[in-house]
């Protein structure tokens, strides 16, 4: 933390369950929030009310002329991102996108143009890559204790309860671009950067494995093929029974040796209720600060906008996969 982080200020438009965790990972980061924006005005209320001195409104033209706004977090439905972001990249905010950004790689183009054209700093929210474990272990590949990253084997098991966990909107592949490509950008974003290439192919499979009567499968294998030659074996399940629980694999095999991480490590008492585990703690406040930082003007965003637009490309390409019952190639979800 740096004593100047809290002359930033941001905004949060949005006011679902990600939006509430950022506004509590930005005070805990100790930056300050300017404006709560929601459709509801009870909503809105309902989210300023999280922290002090955080205004509520319905009119997105209060955050745009706010001199005391320094950037915008843009959450809510993916449908909304594109016009949200442009809009706030015009009135000179810098933004931090929830994934998916966009529901396709050519509206992402757009915002990138856009940041690219306004001199303001675009980042999407991967907050996998700020969870301890997974930044302790990218810092020891950076520094070659593995030689070339070659293959990626990540087991993600997650407890959610189906089918209350989510809304309408983000079991309608109209509207949320499907499964994979909701929660998919998470581990693909992880390919993308610990494999250091650019994904060329995917091939998905699905299964309903704990609430068949689910529009959208609970669970995904992914393959993934770089450009490199590096390989990524995802598995990705939201199957488990409680919620909250957790568990979590990483094999990291390189040209010189393997990088290893298991949830089981973790500190956690024997049949103790779901915590959060020592190993992704704090993962939000870690990239709250880092995008202070980055709003500030301090730090270039550690998300690059290549690294972004890889992981939507091939999180869409996964979802097109698992449509279709073959592999994709990348290029078809480009064009």
């Amino acid at each position: 933390m740096t004593e100047h982080t809290p002359a930033v200020g941001v905004a949060i438009l949005g006011s679902g369950a990600i939006a509430r965790e950022h506004v509590r990972a930005f005070r805990r980061a100790g930056v300050r929030l300017t404006w709560a924006y929601a459709g509801s005005a009870d909503r809105a209320a309902d989210l300023a009310a999280a922290s002090a001195g955080m205004r509520a409104t319905t009119a997105l033209s209060d955050v745009w002329e706010d001199p005391a706004t320094t950037a915008v977090v843009v959450c809510g439905r993916t449908e909304t991102h594109l016009e949200r972001t442009l809009a706030a990249l015009d009135a000179g905010k810098h933004v931090l996108v929830e994934k998916p950004p966009t529901r396709t790689v050519a509206d992402f183009d757009r915002m990138t143009d856009r940041a690219a054209q306004s001199g303001r700093h675009l980042m999407v929210g991967q907050t996998v890559r700020f969870q301890p474990a997974v930044a302790a272990l990218a810092a020891r590949a950076e520094a070659g204790a593995i030689g070339t990253p070659r293959v990626l084997h990540l087991s993600c098991y997650i407890g959610h309860v189906w089918p209350g966990a989510w809304r309408s909107w983000q079991l309608d592949p109209r509207q949320s671009g499907g499964h994979i490509a909701h929660n998919g950008m998470h581990p693909l974003d992880l390919a993308v950067w610990l494999l250091r290439g650019t994904p060329v192919r995917v091939f998905a499979r699905g299964w309903c494995t704990h609430a068949a009567q689910m529009p959208t499968p609970d669970s995904f294998h992914l393959t993934v093929e770089f450009d490199n030659g590096a390989l990524a074996l995802i598995e990705v399940s939201y199957a488990l029974a409680r919620h909250g629980e957790s568990l979590r694999r990483t094999v990291l095999i390189g040209t010189e040796g393997t990088l290893t991480h298991h949830t089981r490590d973790d500190d956690v008492p024997s049949g103790s209720a779901p915590v959060e585990r020592a190993s992704v703690a704090h993962a939000l406040t870690a990239e709250a600060h880092h995008a202070a930082e980055m709003f500030a003007d301090r730090v270039t965003p550690i998300v690059s906008l290549a690294q972004s637009r890889a992981a939507l490309a091939t999180a869409l390409a996964g979802q097109r996969s698992l449509d279709l019952g073959r592999p994709v190639e990348l290029t078809e979800v480009e064009a």
